[in-house]
């Protein structure tokens, strides 16, 4: 059997180019990239939705891989991957945040641990909240949705060198908005409690400067963000589901370029 170099340019495309778009979503989704999945986890998951998306994928230009264009093409299929793994990445982030703020407001803040997620220190409740957002994730399927946008990306982004514009980074950016809006109102219930909390703190200490507010206060704190914690969780949860919902509508506007 004789093969011409345009077919083996064309079948060694056919699975490079997607490759590279999938390994860049896997590396930085979370959850689907976190630190605690195994290297050769993420390995088996690219090459596993290589061989089943690739053969779908409707168009694959003719590309030497070898050449400045396959490198302009591979540039761009890790930026659209990286950028659709990030804007699910700001959902999980703007939890972190709002979890850093109330940590510190009840005087955790010094309590921190390693982010499984980031591989960064965060406060203990930061951890609290991304286990729970994590757990709402997975029972949404948003990883198993993800992973259908992206798939369905090949055919509203078909791979070329030509990917995301300028109109879609600045959307991308936009989002920080969204995730600090987001921190801000998850953690409002707390900030305006402990408020109150440090202001009667505060007028018993002037009403007795003998009384030793420091052995008080520090508990009194802690035991009242913990109770705020537990009252406001029922409204958390769904805050999580509209947010991942909002994450997964930003992704698909991104990937379809309807915005």
């Amino acid at each position: 059997m004789n093969f011409t170099a345009t077919q083996i340019n064309a079948w060694v495309g056919g699975y490079m180019w997607p490759l590279f778009r999938i390994a860049a979503i896997i590396a930085t989704a979370p959850v689907l990239g976190a630190r605690y999945v195994p290297v050769r986890i993420k390995i088996f998951m690219v090459l596993a939705l290589t061989m089943i998306i690739a053969p779908n994928v409707p168009s694959v230009p003719e590309v030497d891989p070898i050449s400045l264009a396959a490198l302009a093409i591979i540039a761009q299929q890790l930026v659209i991957g990286a950028a659709t793994g990030l804007l699910m990445a700001m959902v999980f982030s703007s939890f972190v945040i709002g979890g850093e703020i109330i940590a510190t407001k009840i005087g955790l803040g010094f309590a921190s641990v390693v982010d499984p997620q980031m591989g960064v220190q965060t406060p203990v409740i930061s951890q609290f909240y991304v286990v729970l957002l994590s757990l709402v994730f997975v029972s949404l399927n948003g990883h198993l949705v993800i992973i259908r946008e992206l798939a369905d990306s090949f055919t509203t982004m078909p791979i070329a060198a030509q990917g995301l514009d300028r109109d879609t980074f600045w959307q991308l950016v936009a989002w920080a908005d969204h995730m600090f809006k987001g921190a801000v109102l998850m953690a409002l219930p707390a900030i305006t409690t402990l408020l109150i909390v440090n202001v009667a703190l505060g007028i018993i200490m002037r009403a007795a400067p003998q009384f030793n507010i420091l052995s008080v206060g520090f508990p009194v704190t802690l035991l009242v963000g913990f109770i705020v914690m537990l009252v406001t969780l029922p409204v958390v949860v769904p805050q999580f589901v509209q947010a991942i919902e909002t994450g997964i509508e930003g992704v698909r506007q991104i990937l379809t370029r309807s915005f």
